[in-house]
Parts: structure tokens; C-alpha cells; sequence
């Protein structure tokens, strides 16, 4: 039992003369440029900008140096409420979200929507920007890039009650 005590006594008396940690370390973690489809089935259309910056938060680190990012390798698939920020007559109401995908879009994004919710909304082909592809289903859509070796990313839309500064 005295070597026990001994060995635990050396063991504190050492932690109290180890240095202090300097605080976090930063690595760069060896990324490819990622496959990924995005399942967008939000409740509410003023959520999508949010869910939109999932993927800019993606992309933004790995545009920088060391990695290769290649935005046509991400397909985002719509079929929730947010499917009337895609169509045209829309722009005015959604300007934020439509100025975003338009930019994605661009850059080689690929917008898919869900020709069961299309129909559901009433919607017709020639109603919806020039970017988007109509797919028969979002979940087989879904499926089908899975199976193809693409990850899954849903993004979760929180409300924030309060700001940054109260909760720190």
C-alpha cells in the first residue's frame, strides 16, 4: 500500500510542475474533393438560406489552399417547402436564397427537385430557373447518388433564440 501512495504522491506532484497547454491545435486534414448530395425536405422556405450555408461552410474551407474543391460534385436535391424559392415567379419573395443558388449553380452545383412535390405544388417544368432538373423522386434521387458512392448531408435548420454573445 506505502509504494501505492508513493507512486501517487510522485504522479501529483509532477502534474503540478507540467507546463500548461498552449490551447488547441489546427490541423489540415487531408481532404478529397467530397461527393456529396444534399437532401433539402425543410418545413418552412426562409430556411434554406441557412441550409445553404451548410454547404458554403463546405466549400469555403476547402476552396483554400491545400485542397482541390470541385463544386460538381454536389447535388442537392429538393422536395420540402423550400421547392418555391426555385421557381421563377418567386425571385422577388426568396432574393438571398435565389441569388445563392444561382452563384452555385454557376460554379456546377446541380439542383434537382422532386417532379411528385413539383406536382403537388402545381408547379410546371417551365415555372422553374433554367438551373434546375426535374427528377421523378427525391428519395430515389437520393438513393441513387448514394449508391454511386455519395455522401449523405441533411442539414438540420435550428432557430437560434439567442445570440452568439449570450450563450458564450
Amino acid at each position: 500500500m506505502k509504494p501505492l501512495i508513493t507512486l501517487l504522491m510522485l504522479c501529483l506532484g509532477l502534474a503540478c510542475i507540467a507546463p500548461a497547454q498552449a490551447g488547441a491545435t489546427r490541423v489540415n486534414t487531408p481532404y478529397d474533393s467530397p461527393k456529396v448530395v444534399f437532401d433539402m425536405y425543410l418545413d418552412d422556405p426562409a430556411k434554406l438560406n441557412s441550409a445553404l450555408s451548410w454547404l458554403r461552410s463546405m466549400s469555403s474551407a476547402l476552396s483554400k489552399s491545400p485542397y482541390q474543391f470541385d463544386p460538381t460534385t454536389i447535388k442537392i436535391v429538393v422536395h420540402g417547402a423550400e421547392i418555391v424559392t426555385l421557381v421563377k415567379k418567386n425571385e422577388d419573395k426568396y432574393p438571398v436564397a435565389v441569388e445563392k443558388m444561382k452563384q452555385l449553380a454557376d460554379q456546377g452545383v446541380e439542383f434537382k427537385v422532386c417532379a411528385y412535390t413539383s406536382d403537388i405544388y402545381g408547379y410546371r417544368d417551365e415555372e422553374f430557373h433554367d438551373f434546375v432538373e426535374i427528377v421523378p423522386s427525391a428519395i430515389a434521387e437520393v438513393a441513387y447518388w448514394q449508391s454511386k458512392g455519395y455522401a449523405l448531408i441533411v442539414p438540420q435548420v435550428a432557430e437560434s433564440r439567442r445570440s452568439i454573445e449570450e450563450i458564450r
